[in-house]
């Protein structure tokens, strides 16, 4: 989610067609201020973590609710006339608009659940109390699918053919050929396609927020949109979310912190159910969410041949010279080949592989080794075809720790995906 606040923030200063056009602009201005993409993006999160479990009826009136107190609280961020009379109404009822509005919002969508049959059920619920026209519904579908996708590792390709595919969308047109006559428009399907082809061409995740600003167009909300997909794809540098989160208010930053807790505890979650409740539906469930997963593995560098020997020979020289300690902080570029190695955890006889759901859960453990983010099935054919013979897979070792025996790997792999399986005509 602060990937979209931040596009929204470094595009600010160039809505309303101010555009460089250009990719060579200072990210962060005095201009760069949220506006109302990031009001109602915090709006629907909130929403969306409180009506856990409730209602298509429930929900839908929550997020009206939480739309009008977050518009109301933050009256000059930029609304547009019709969404402005919208949040005065004692009732309010959705009035058909196409706009941008509603893919601008969405990004929590994309976070906050496990399918993507239901990452889009609720991105058209957020769509629906404003924009329930067709277009403005497909457009948020389309971006929470995207960030769905991104988040769960899939390719860039995989998530073009899948927009194509589900949503019509043309995404022919490159950033270069887009650029020169775009001007600023508030509809979904004039803004969704250029956010999308601007994550396409990014490098990164600053590469794509300055791709996006050098469109030009409705700036910030395309920039908001593109910046969602960015953060799921890439994760964003942390001296941008850093400077965001200076120029965001205490009550914004609540939000998010509590976004950001709710979707490390959803991470853990079916882990930790199948471990105080090992029924087959949870095992079941539990395995659905792994096929699909990505997980941090410890890993130990091993030098090549000819690094090892030169390092050797930098020691040596240190010892006979001005000792150790004169090498401590250089820095030792390799020549020859270096293999990362996962570690292997072992409890009496048995031998264990480690992987965990997030960097931060190995905690000091994780300080010894270099930290490598693959697929679960990649894990899982690393740990079948180790030496060691290991008896399975053991989730967060250290916090709630969870073991997925080596009988469970082939059917892991060939349960349907999720991700795929959506993809009707995705061959790839």
């Amino acid at each position: 989610m602060i990937g979209a606040i931040i596009g929204d923030m470094i595009g600010a200063p160039y809505e309303f067609d101010r555009s460089p056009k250009t990719k060579e602009f200072p990210l962060f201005s005095r201009g760069s201020q949220f506006t109302d993409d990031s009001v109602m993006t915090i709006a629907v999160a909130e929403a969306l973590m409180d009506t856990v479990g409730k209602s298509d009826n429930e929900i839908r009136a929550a997020l009206a609710a939480s739309m009008q107190k977050w518009g109301k609280r933050y009256p000059n961020a930029g609304y547009g006339a019709r969404f402005c009379l919208w949040l005065r109404e004692k009732d309010p009822k959705p009035y058909g608009s196409c706009g941008n509005g509603s893919a601008m919002r969405v990004s929590p969508a994309g976070w906050l659940f496990d399918t993507l049959e239901k990452t889009r059920r609720m991105a058209r619920l957020t769509a629906e109390v404003t924009h329930n026209h067709p277009e403005g519904v497909k457009g948020a579908e389309a971006a929470a699918s995207a960030i769905f996708l991104a988040r769960n590792g899939c390719s860039k390709e995989k998530i073009r053919k899948y927009l194509i595919t589900e949503f019509g969308y043309d995404l022919s047109r490159t950033c270069d050929e887009i650029r020169p006559g775009y001007h600023h428009v508030e509809t979904c399907q004039q803004t969704v396609p250029e956010a999308v082809t601007a994550f396409m061409e990014g490098k990164d995740f600053e590469d794509v927020i300055r791709t996006a600003v050098s469109l030009g167009g409705d700036c910030d909300t395309l920039t908001c949109i593109a910046g969602g997909m960015a953060e799921a794809f890439y994760g964003v540098p942390a001296e941008m979310a850093k400077e965001c989160r200076k120029r965001l208010p205490k009550d914004l930053l609540a939000v998010i912190g509590r976004f950001d807790e709710t979707r490390n505890e959803l991470d853990q979650r079916a882990a930790e159910t199948c471990n105080r409740n090992r029924t087959t539906p949870n095992l079941i469930e539990l395995a659905k969410i792994l096929r699909d997963s990505w997980v941090w593995v410890p890993c130990s560098a091993i030098l090549g041949a000819a690094d090892h020997e030169a390092f050797e020979k930098i020691v040596m020289e240190a010892k006979d010279g001005k000792g150790l300690d004169s090498i401590v902080g250089q820095t030792f570029t390799t020549q020859d080949e270096t293999r990362l190695v996962p570690d292997i955890l072992q409890n009496g006889k048995d031998f264990f592989f480690p992987v965990f759901t997030s960097a931060e859960e190995m905690g000091e453990y994780g300080e010894r080794f270099s930290k490598l983010e693959m697929h679960f099935l990649e894990a899982a054919n690393l740990a079948w075809n180790h030496e060691k013979n290991v008896k399975g897979i053991v989730i967060n070792a250290f916090s709630e720790p969870f073991i997925v025996p080596r009988e469970l790997f082939a059917l892991i792999a060939n349960m349907k995906s999720d991700i795929e399986e959506t993809g009707k005509n995705d061959e790839s």
